[in-house]
């Protein structure tokens, strides 16, 4: 069971929960994060909730797995982000909507532990999201923005993330979804 691992009475802060597009490979993935000057970002569910009341007056909720999407709005340019610099190429120079099509992403919660486990927070990697570039530009003597809406699919797969001293993200599939 993961729990929060700030102290009673703290609320998290929002940095603890931070999206991250692959800019390596499957087999060698680099966790790179998006968000970048981005000043507000949630991931929003939805669960396709569906509610009816049979012949006996009973009312009956039904839901599916949720759709997640997630919106950075407005994500500046910026040469040293390899994320931005990854969506750009696939999305204003190659228009590759397949490729946008099927990103490897990870979600990592940074503001959870594991009881008992010595590291690691709890993290989702899924296999094939879609990344949609809404826009490219910006106010005139400002910057160039490229707002993204993000839906995460694919192949769910939790585990854990640990950040390195030097601020790699490692990513650990649970045993039993390896």
């Amino acid at each position: 069971m993961f729990t929060f691992n700030t102290p009673n009475g703290e609320t998290v802060a929002r940095e603890l929960l931070i999206a991250y597009l692959n800019t390596g490979t499957s087999a060698a993935p680099v966790w790179s994060p998006l968000g970048n000057r981005t000043t507000d970002s949630s991931e929003e569910f939805d669960w396709s909730r569906d509610s009816s009341q049979d012949i006996l007056g009973h009312t009956r909720t039904s839901m599916k797995k949720p759709v997640i999407t997630q919106t950075f709005d407005p994500w500046a340019l910026d040469g040293g982000d390899a994320a931005v610099q990854k969506i750009h190429q696939l999305a204003v120079i190659e228009q590759n909507a397949q490729a946008l099509c099927n990103l490897d992403m990870m979600i990592a919660h940074f503001y959870t532990t594991e009881s008992g486990a010595s590291a690691g927070s709890f993290a989702e990697r899924y296999d094939a999201c879609s990344v949609e570039n809404t826009g490219l530009g910006g106010e005139g003597g400002g910057n160039i923005g490229m707002p993204i809406t993000v839906t995460y699919g694919g192949t769910r797969t939790v585990g854990t993330v640990t950040k390195g001293s030097g601020g790699a993200v490692t990513f650990t599939p649970d045993e039993e979804d390896a």
